[in-house]
């Protein structure tokens, strides 16, 4: 697809990886528009759209009349979502607004204002919970921890029933831990990662909950050519996929990757899994993504090492803009 001239909306577009991909849409022309309602805990951030041009509009999802946003839009990347599990157990009925009603609101909107718009799905692997087998892939059980895996798991079903009922082309994609530019890293609300990137930069030690589960990590670039692929491949359209990352790493290997990059003053100790995330964890994961390579051609481009280096690299001169 050629984007120039095209209009995007970006729901979710002041967060991680909204911004992300607003700051792609923008460098390949096209006329996007960001929608954020900068609620508390999200990883929305003003300094995450600098240098792009975008329109932002500043409205809740849950609340504001979403049609006149969605006016003509051709391509619809959405990423607005409540990402948090404990903010999700803590709040389920504030997490089903968000991640399940809202998204019903925009799909009532979607039909009326943009009903020839392509429409990519950020969804997320939580809800597969413990995984029965490794890699997991998009026939494994779903089986959701804990109450944001079960909104999060409804907001994509509408989609999907869109999709089978109204035939628009919608993809789903399921991430795994996303990290790099832009990452909410003032607390561990998006990913582990990002504590541990502000504490690096900090010069605190850092906490490794566990140690020995594996997690396969994806690097914001890689993720943001998913979705672009997503949008633009015609085989990807009424489908569900995983995205996933280079090799698995334990966590315990992780945390020595990013002490090793963060300097001297760099560390980390161990601890268990407080009780109340223990309950909530799902151990070991790492994705069988090979469905969206064969369909798209993707693979992941940014290795760890370089991934880790490079955010904290770009990371470290706007620590202030992020904590």
């Amino acid at each position: 697809m050629e984007w120039r001239g095209r209009r995007v909306l970006v729901t979710g577009g002041a967060g991680f990886l909204g911004s992300n991909l607003c700051h792609a849409l923008s460098m390949r022309g096209a006329r996007v528009v960001a929608l954020d309602g900068f609620l508390f805990g999200g990883g929305a951030n003003p300094a995450n759209l600098e240098g792009a041009e975008v329109e932002l509009v500043r409205a809740d999802i849950r609340e504001v009349d979403l049609r006149p946003i969605c006016e003509g839009a051709e391509v619809i990347f959405n990423l607005a979502a409540q990402t948090s599990h404990m903010g999700g157990q803590r709040d389920p009925l504030a997490d089903i607004a968000v991640n399940a009603v809202a998204q019903v609101r925009l799909i009532q909107a979607v039909r009326e204002a943009a009903p020839e718009a392509v429409v990519v799905h950020a969804s997320t692997r939580q809800f597969y919970g413990r995984p029965l087998h490794l890699p997991v892939d998009e026939a494994h059980p779903v089986n959701p921890p804990d109450a944001n895996g079960v909104s999060k798991f409804a907001g994509e079903q509408y989609w999907m029933i869109e999709h089978r009922a109204s035939n628009r082309p919608v993809v789903s994609l399921r991430l795994t831990n996303c990290y790099g530019p832009r990452l909410r890293i003032r607390d561990a609300r998006q990913t582990f990662l990002g504590i541990w990137i502000r504490s690096v930069l900090e010069g605190r030690p850092f906490e490794v909950w566990g140690g020995e589960q594996l997690r396969d990590l994806t690097f914001v670039e890689d993720v943001t050519d998913a979705f672009l692929l997503a949008a633009t491949v015609p085989a990807c359209h009424g489908r569900i996929f995983n995205i996933g990352g280079p090799p698995p790493a334990s966590l315990k290997q992780l945390a020595d990757l990013v002490v090793a990059l963060g300097g001297v003053d760099a560390s980390y100790t161990m601890r268990e899994f407080p009780a109340d995330r223990a309950r909530i964890d799902i151990g070991s994961y790492y994705a069988d993504d090979r469905a969206f390579r064969a369909a798209t051609g993707w693979t992941p481009q940014v290795g760890l090492e370089e991934g880790i280096r490079h955010s904290l690299d770009w990371f470290r001169p706007r620590l202030a803009d992020y904590l």
